[in-house]
């Protein structure tokens, strides 16, 4: 097939290697000037290593990312241990493929190299999508050039603003959330020794504010990503805030988080609005579909964003080989794919208010009652995108 993807993250290169693997022809066209990606620390389970395995990028997991021994949720301010997943041997042996926490420029450094080999020329920079039109015979992009590009099907990747949405449902907003996330990242030789965590994401829990902290780059980096209520703000990235905030929202926190604030740089220190929609379950017309944020935008409070759009990546490889008409191929792939994500997307809003809980006493009896370590190495680390069954109509 003659494939364009529009949106060159994570899940549409992984898209893009996939598919060029099994012998379609590819593009992608990608409205930034130059490759690249922002941002910091992104976290790998064991349903999306599997497919980073599969096309060929583990590799460089394992020489950049940090393989944590476990989650731990802690009090904000005492450090009080409220629940613990076990990562590190125990994820391997029970799922079948490590747990990654590492930088994001690394991992999409690693994608691109990786297509680069099956399909050289696949990307095409600085062409941003302005709208899609669709007839019987495929589909077509018009760029902001005014340049018009045909495919047999097209796949929006674009994101939470995706343009390839508003073709399949229509002109629809995120929604604030009401939260705003930081983003600091700290060479961890500012940290003393007796301040730093051992090698495991910590999730730190408090009223209206939680913070999550793991080291990148083999240890060198500490990630920390605080999520605190704000007012609305500019959704970007790369929009700086002056530190002083940062040092007021954790203001009387634990050591180990006051010590990650006080190393941080005071010049870079960055903070974006979270908005999300409601998880559509309609995701393609006869020859456009979409995956990742641009169908199912997700909050971070399980560090499953990328990892589901990895997986629509390859369950969407694998729908496309079904001996069906195009549209039904589609069908076979939302059907799937909608019910899981949905409840990825439902369980983070969950785990953001499981984390701000007013009360301590309150926030102790449901991690007891939660049992996340249970629940998510029971339907969500074992789920497998190269060979869950696809039969038309069954559903993850």
């Amino acid at each position: 097939m003659d494939i364009l993807i529009v949106g060159a993250g994570i899940g549409g290169l992984t898209a893009a290697i996939r598919l060029a693997q099994r012998g379609h022809r590819v593009r992608v066209v990608e409205q930034a000037k130059a490759l690249g990606e922002v941002g910091a620390g992104i976290q790998m389970s064991a349903n999306a290593v599997k497919v980073l395995q599969a096309i060929g990028v583990e590799p460089a997991l394992e020489a950049t990312g940090v393989k944590p021994k476990a989650f731990e949720f802690r009090r904000f301010d005492s450090g009080e241990l409220l629940h613990r997943i076990p990562l590190g041997d125990a994820h391997r042996e029970k799922h079948g493929a490590a747990y990654y926490q590492m930088h994001r420029v690394d991992l999409h450094a690693a994608l691109v190299a990786a297509l680069r080999v099956v399909a050289p020329d696949a990307i095409r920079l600085d062409a941003q999508v302005r709208s899609v039109h669709e007839d019987a015979e495929g589909a077509e992009v018009v760029l902001a050039s005014g340049e018009r590009l045909r495919a047999e099907l097209v796949v929006g990747a674009d994101g939470v603003k995706s343009q390839v949405r508003q073709h399949v449902l229509g002109a629809d907003k995120p929604v604030f959330t009401g939260q705003v996330v930081w983003r600091v990242l700290v060479p961890v030789d500012r940290v003393p020794a007796a301040l730093r965590t051992d090698i495991v994401s910590t999730i730190w829990c408090g009223p209206h504010n939680h913070g999550v902290m793991y080291y990148l780059r083999g240890g060198q980096l500490i990630n920390f990503v605080g999520c605190v209520a704000r007012p609305w703000e500019e959704e970007s990235w790369t929009s700086a805030r002056p530190w002083s905030e940062l040092d007021s929202d954790y203001a009387g926190w634990h050591p180990m988080v006051r010590a990650v604030v006080e190393a941080a740089d005071r010049d870079h220190c960055y903070r974006w609005a979270l908005n999300s929609r409601v998880p559509a379950t309609v995701w393609s017309t006869p020859h456009v579909t979409m995956l990742g944020d641009a169908v199912h935008s997700t909050l971070p409070y399980m560090a499953q964003g990328a990892a589901m759009a990895i997986e629509d990546a390859a369950v969407l490889a694998r729908a496309l080989e079904l001996d069906l008409p195009l549209a039904r191929r589609l069908q076979v792939y939302e059907q799937h794919r909608a019910p899981r994500t949905r409840r990825v997307v439902e369980e983070s809003t969950e785990m953001g208010q499981l984390y701000q809980i007013d009360n301590a006493d309150a926030m102790r009896q449901a991690f007891h009652d939660r049992n996340i370590a249970r629940s998510r190495n029971e339907w969500l680390y074992p789920y497998d995108p190269l060979t869950v069954p696809l039969e038309a109509g069954q559903s993850a």
